[in-house]
């Protein structure tokens, strides 16, 4: 057997490196690169292994560990799981940083292979910087934490693990049903030792994802389901992206004429204009698709994992007769809400359905229902996105206006607060890749990242961030890194003053505004300072301004995509409103006890909305 002598490092390096997947009909990278940013627990071993492979595998640097992690997050997800990255840092700070990610990319079944260093395994230095000791279980580090939000989990004691690691890691990572984040922590001094590794491991390797086959018999059962329905809604997730299966549903919805409701997850499945489209679905839904999922008699889940917001909060499907067939490729999510479970890979599970229905097609007058109650929808987004002239916008006149600007080519990118709510409601898709809304594990901090993770794997597109203050002011390093790069962005910053968002649910359950916007919080005596997210902008090498009302804003995003490098557009906002057209009840605990009548109204409220929940 021929061997090459190499340290842990550069054997890690050099297996991901070999690594393709097959895309398209052609093979490319599976890994475009590595983000890090080197400490002393990968400086030496990882971050010397890197340098010699810059060629075949590049390094990016970040400005933060967290954020790096959410780029390369956005990246696999901007490339339906088929693409990814991998992330490395020093132990201690560096490490946890990526623990937020880590659970992030769980929440989101998203891969990116986290690569964190670790103490000695030798334990000669010890207690080593940064070294978090446990009395009573050396064995225990930092890098732990990445246990409960790890899809795989090792730590690299000995070179020759790699051998076993890395293959299953990467199976991890390319996995339908449990993709996800794999994170191998590696001890300072084992990334420098050497072993003999076999040539053959190197070997370039080209991967295909698995679509696994729905059963013969539950596959049976949910075309005879189907068939008996006379008012079925389709709901689509996040796994039809994924599966690539969005002209597989489209053509689906159209030959038997089943209205499409879309999560989070899954919108853009659909673009807007598509005749069986019927928009957002559950707590920041659509009237239409509410509608018709209070009204339906079956819902097709086709790969979504049916969450609270999704549901509303268990409450939105009214008829105690209701079927609910899951088809998703992870039993967990097959099986949820007593559904009958169709477990398989969507695209195929869609065309196995649809050879078995054959000619079934629903009738005229459930189809014509869904046509009238999109009319009317559309009649409310053209409202409510309009510009008024105010002096200080809504969100979503915000939304109106970016929307109007992106066209074909452009990608909306979001994340925490009350913009995804709107979002889900209001943005009109063009299709698949325009919408791309990090909403599983509503992290703030994660629209600038992430839209540099999406610009890197679509340079292609015109990548339009939508950022309030708050996360803003969390998480916005990645400029510096998006102008470094190259790769353009146009963020626009809505200021509305503070966390609007939770003031507003604040407010709904019966609470005063306390710490939420900046008005209401403990501050120096005058007040908090504006904050001149433009100069700041400028100060990272963006080129940026302020503007006021939306035309003002129109006008700015026409500049922005004319610009050669990241533009922000700063704009104050109003805080208090919300579209309340739409949407669904979403189960937020109420104290049962206060002193403050508003609490106990809101409580009431709630114990009467908990009544509609399906148990």
């Amino acid at each position: 057997m021929n061997t090459i002598r190499l340290t842990m490092a550069q054997a890690l390096v050099k297996y991901l490196a070999a690594q393709r997947i097959e895309c398209e009909g052609r093979e490319v990278a599976l890994f475009e690169g590595v983000f890090g940013i080197f400490g002393h627990g990968n400086v030496a071993g990882l971050g010397e292994a890197l340098y010699h492979a810059r060629e075949e595998l590049p390094t990016y640097r970040a400005h933060n560990e967290q954020t790096m992690a959410h780029a390369a997050i956005a990246f696999a997800k901007a490339n339906g799981r088929r693409r990814m990255m991998a992330a490395t840092s020093s132990i201690g700070p560096g490490a946890t940083n990526m623990v937020t990610a880590a659970a992030l990319a769980h929440a989101n079944r998203l891969p990116i292979l986290l690569l964190p260093g670790d103490t000695f395994a030798s334990r000669d230095p010890d207690p080593v910087l940064q070294q978090v000791e446990h009395f009573g279980d050396p064995t225990i580090t930092v890098n732990d934490c990445f246990r409960p939000v790890s899809r795989y989990f090792d730590r690299i004691t000995r070179p020759e693990q790699l051998l076993t690691s890395l293959p299953q890691a990467i199976a991890t990572l390319l996995d339908p049903e449990h993709c996800g984040p794999a994170t191998l922590a590696l001890p300072q001094d084992v990334q420098t030792f050497a072993y003999d590794y076999p040539e053959s491991f190197f070997a370039p390797r080209v991967h295909r994802i698995r679509r696994p086959q729905p059963d013969p018999r539950e596959l049976e059962a949910a075309i005879v389901a189907l068939a008996r329905s006379e008012r079925p809604l389709i709901i689509a997730g996040g796994g039809v992206h994924y599966a690539g299966a969005c002209e597989r549903l489209s053509e689906f919805a159209r030959t038997h004429g089943v209205p499409v409701a879309e999560t989070q997850a899954g919108k853009g499945a659909l673009p807007d204009t598509h005749p069986c489209a019927v928009g957002a679905i559950g707590v920041t839904g659509s009237e239409a698709a509410n509608h018709l999922a209070r009204e339906a008699d079956l819902i097709l889940a086709v790969g979504t994992r049916l969450q609270d917001f999704t549901t509303g909060s268990r409450a939105l499907f009214e008829r105690d007769d209701l079927t609910l067939v899951a088809l998703n490729v992870g039993r967990f999510d097959s099986q949820k809400h007593h559904a009958l479970p169709l477990t398989g890979d969507a695209f195929d599970g869609l065309e196995a359905l649809d050879i078995g229905l054959a000619d079934w097609r629903l009738s005229a007058a459930w189809q014509e229902r869904a046509d009238n109650l999109k009319r009317e929808w559309a009649e409310v987004v053209a409202r409510v996105t309009a510009d008024e002239g105010a002096e200080l916008p809504t969100d979503a006149q915000v939304i109106g206006a970016v929307n109007r600007q992106a066209g074909e080519d452009g990608t909306v990118v979001c994340a925490a607060g009350g913009l995804p709510g709107e979002l889900h409601k209001l943005w009109r898709c063009a299709g698949p890749g325009s919408y791309h809304v990090e909403y599983g594990y509503s992290c703030m901090g994660y629209e600038i990242a992430g839209g540099l993770g999406v610009k890197m794997a679509r340079p292609d597109r015109e990548v339009f961030v939508m950022v309030g203050d708050g996360s803003y002011l969390m998480h916005n390093s990645e400029l510096a890194t998006s102008v470094m790069l190259g790769q353009k962005l146009v963020v626009v910053v809505l200021d509305n003053r503070g966390f609007g968002c939770i003031n507003r649910l604040q407010r709904g359950t019966g609470g005063a505004g306390f710490n939420n916007l900046l008005d209401d919080c403990l501050t120096i005596e005058g007040g908090a300072p504006k904050t001149d997210f433009a100069a700041h902008a400028r100060a990272l090498g963006c080129e940026a301004e302020s503007v006021r009302g939306i035309q003002a804003l129109e006008d700015a995003l026409v500049r922005a995509r004319q610009a050669d490098t990241t533009y922000v557009i700063a704009l104050d906002t109003d805080p208090l409103p919300s579209t309340s057209e739409g949407g669904a009840w979403w189960e937020v605990a109420v104290p049962e006890v206060s002193a403050r009548e508003p609490v106990n109204e809101a409580y009431a409220s709630y114990r009467e909305a908990k009544r509609r929940q399906h148990r």
